[in-house]
C-alpha cells in the first residue's frame, strides 16, 4: 500500500492535467484525480489511478496536490470552497498551482494556505498536452524552500525543464504572464500575416515554407499556421484562453502604469474572434476571423463552418 508521502491528487483533468496525472503514475506515485466531468475520471481509473467525486476527497491525506485549472477563481474554489482541499491535504503538504493568474492573486492564495500549515508552490506550466503526457513540461515555479523540497519529486516527474524563479509565490506567475504576452502577440501577428497573404492571392503553403526559413518566423507561426493550412480549428489552446491571459496582462500593466500597446491590440483581435463565436476554437482562429471579415480565402474559414 502506498504511503502518504507517495500520494498525489490531481485536480482538473483536461488535456494538460490528464497528461500530468499519467506522468506521475509512470513515476510510481499513487495518483487520485478529480474533474467536473466524469469521463476523464473514468479514464484515469482504467489506467489504474483513483478517482474522486470532489477535490476534498481527492486530496484527503495527500502529500502533494496538483491543481490544473483555468484561472484564479477556480483555484480559490479548489483550495477554500465547500469541497476545498485546504482542510483535507496533509499538514505540511504542498499545493502546486498551475493556473495562469495575476501574481498578486497567487500571493494572496499562498498567504491563506500557508496560514493553515501547508505550502503553496506557484507553478504555471507551458508545453501543451503532448508534452504533459510525456512528462516534458516547462514549469515556471516560485515558492519557499520547503515548498520546493516537498514538491520536487512530482515536479521532476512532470517537467523536462523546471525553472526555480524565486522564493515567494507570485514570481512564477509574473514570468508566465510575460510568456503569455509574447505568445498572444505572436499568434495575432501570425494570423494577420497568413490571412493577408491569402488575400494577396499567394500560395499560403509556400508562404509557410518561406517564412519558416526566414527572419520573420516565430515559434507560434511555425506551430499554429499548419492548423490554418488544414482548416482545422480544433482547440489545442482556445481563443478565450488569450482573452483571459491578455486581459490579465492589461490589468497588471494598468496597475504598474506601464504601456503595453502591442498586447492591447492583440487582445482586441482575440476579443473580436470570441465575439464572432470562435471563443472555444483553437487560438489561431483569429486568422479565421480575419478571413471572414476580409474575404481572404483560408481553408475552413467560411461563415458557417
Amino acid at each position: 500500500m502506498a504511503t502518504s508521502a507517495q500520494r498525489i491528487a490531481v485536480i482538473g483533468l483536461g488535456s494538460m492535467g490528464f497528461g500530468m496525472a499519467t506522468s506521475l503514475l509512470r513515476a510510481g506515485f499513487s495518483v487520485t484525480g478529480c474533474d467536473v466531468s466524469a469521463d476523464p475520471v473514468e479514464r484515469l481509473k482504467a489506467l489504474g489511478m483513483g478517482g474522486a467525486a470532489s477535490p476534498a476527497e481527492a486530496a484527503r491525506d495527500a502529500a502533494v496536490v496538483v491543481s490544473v485549472v483555468v484561472n484564479a477563481a477556480q483555484t480559490e474554489t479548489i483550495l477554500f470552497g465547500r469541497d476545498g482541499v485546504a482542510k483535507t491535504m496533509l499538514p505540511g503538504a504542498v499545493f502546486i498551482s498551475s493556473a495562469t493568474m495575476d501574481p498578486d492573486i497567487a500571493r494572496k492564495l499562498a498567504r491563506q494556505l500557508e496560514a493553515t500549515g501547508r505550502h503553496y508552490l506557484d507553478a504555471p506550466i507551458s508545453g501543451g498536452a503532448q508534452r504533459a503526457a510525456q512528462g516534458e513540461l516547462t514549469i515556471l515555479a516560485s515558492g519557499s524552500a520547503a515548498a520546493f523540497a516537498k514538491a520536487r519529486p512530482a515536479l521532476d516527474a512532470m517537467a523536462a525543464k523546471l525553472y526555480e524563479l524565486g522564493d515567494t509565490p507570485g514570481q512564477g506567475s509574473a514570468f508566465k504572464m510575460i510568456n503569455q504576452l509574447l505568445a498572444g502577440v505572436h499568434i495575432a501577428a501570425a494570423s494577420e500575416a497568413i490571412s493577408f497573404a491569402a488575400k494577396q492571392g499567394l500560395d499560403i503553403r509556400k508562404v509557410y515554407e518561406v517564412i519558416t526559413a526566414s527572419a520573420g518566423n516565430s515559434w507560434m507561426f511555425e506551430n499554429r499556421v499548419p492548423h490554418v493550412l488544414e482548416g482545422d480549428y480544433t482547440p489545442r489552446s482556445a481563443v478565450d484562453i488569450f482573452v483571459k491571459d491578455l486581459g490579465i496582462v492589461q490589468d497588471m500593466a494598468r496597475n504598474a502604469k506601464f504601456p503595453v500597446p502591442m498586447s492591447a491590440a492583440a487582445l482586441q483581435m482575440f476579443l473580436m474572434a470570441s465575439a464572432s463565436g470562435m471563443g472555444r476554437d483553437d487560438d489561431i482562429a483569429v486568422a479565421k476571423m480575419y478571413a471572414q471579415v476580409t474575404g481572404a480565402p483560408l481553408p475552413g474559414a467560411s461563415k458557417r463552418d
